[in-house]
């Protein structure tokens, strides 16, 4: 099958087509024909080896860890799932992924695609979705009134993170430049926060959750914004607890736990317009097409998820 693939770690550069063998599903397993895919930090992060101690994968390695696609093959012991299914799925973290024609999945981490969404739209969704859900709801524990600060609004955890967090009755803030402003406000945001002319921290105050997805000095500053006994969680780096200790707070980074069942809740407001994905950007399943996806999912300045379309 074709698949894009790098054989080193380095540049967007080393991103090239290689035939490679269909992979064998196990008895928990569906085999998925790969009809779009999306691009998230991960690629290329992995792709320059930054995350090789964590994640140490033999060669050749083929990116993505977002799926969506039909099901062409099921394993013995699948209950949920036939063959011809319409699914989506953020699967599990190997060194096959979904830069390919076909890509496997465990049952657990799979769930039904919403009718009312096209392949791309879907295949936006499993990793940026799970992350904002898992952040609000797992992590932080947002409800109704929570006062919420999410960073990045208009990228493609945030601008799903907004949505949800209104879903569940939050007061929501977010940074976002100038231009993204009415965009974010679209997406339910209460306050915007202009990045380039405006301090977060000197905007808002006495806030229940931080959703950081920046790091660095962003995600230091944004302690100072939260009340005793408030939260943050960041997907950016990793907190210093002695500045939690200071304001009073608790602080942890997040990496997502592939969850299908969580997947279908998110899918169930999905199919009902509660929330609505948001694709920024499409490119070809090519070598050259997903050079190009990865150097703009690399400026941080993509408007929502970066989606490669298979067929």
């Amino acid at each position: 099958m074709k698949a894009i693939v790098i054989n080193e770690y380095g540049g967007k550069e080393l991103l090239h087509e290689q035939e490679v063998s269909k992979p064998e599903i196990t008895e928990d397993q569906v085999l998925v024909e790969v009809h779009a895919t999306s691009i998230n930090p991960i690629d290329w992060k992995l792709r320059e080896g930054y995350l090789k101690e964590m994640l140490d994968f033999p060669f050749p390695i083929i990116l993505g860890w977002d799926v969506a696609g039909k099901i062409v093959e099921v394993g013995t012991n699948v209950k949920n799932f036939g063959v011809g299914d319409e699914v989506f799925a953020r699967p599990a973290t190997t060194h096959n992924g979904t830069y390919a024609e076909y890509t496997t999945v465990d049952e657990s981490r799979l769930a039904k695609k919403p009718e009312n969404l096209s392949f791309e739209e879907a295949a936006s969704i499993p990793l940026a979705g799970l992350t904002a859900w898992q952040c609000l709801l797992d992590e932080t524990g947002v409800k109704e009134d929570s006062k919420v600060l999410i960073h990045a609004g208009a990228g493609g955890v945030g601008s799903l993170a907004i949505q949800i967090a209104k879903h569940f009755g939050a007061y929501v803030a977010t940074t976002a430049s100038e231009k993204n402003e009415s965009y974010v406000k679209e997406l339910g945001a209460d306050q915007v926060i202009n990045y380039r002319t405006q301090k977060f921290e000197e905007e808002i105050e006495n806030f229940d959750i931080v959703v950081d997805t920046m790091g660095g000095e962003i995600l230091e500053r944004s302690f100072t914004v939260l009340k005793p006994g408030g939260k943050l969680v960041t997907i950016a780096g990793s907190p210093d607890q002695k500045l939690a200790e200071k304001y009073e707070v608790e602080a942890n980074s997040y990496w997502l736990t592939e969850n299908g069942k969580q997947l279908a809740q998110l899918g169930d407001l999905l199919e009902k317009g509660i929330v609505k994905p948001q694709v920024g950007h499409v490119f070809d399943f090519t070598a050259e097409q997903l050079q190009e996806a990865h150097g703009l999912s690399e400026t941080h300045h993509a408007k929502g998820k970066i989606v490669i379309k298979m067929k």
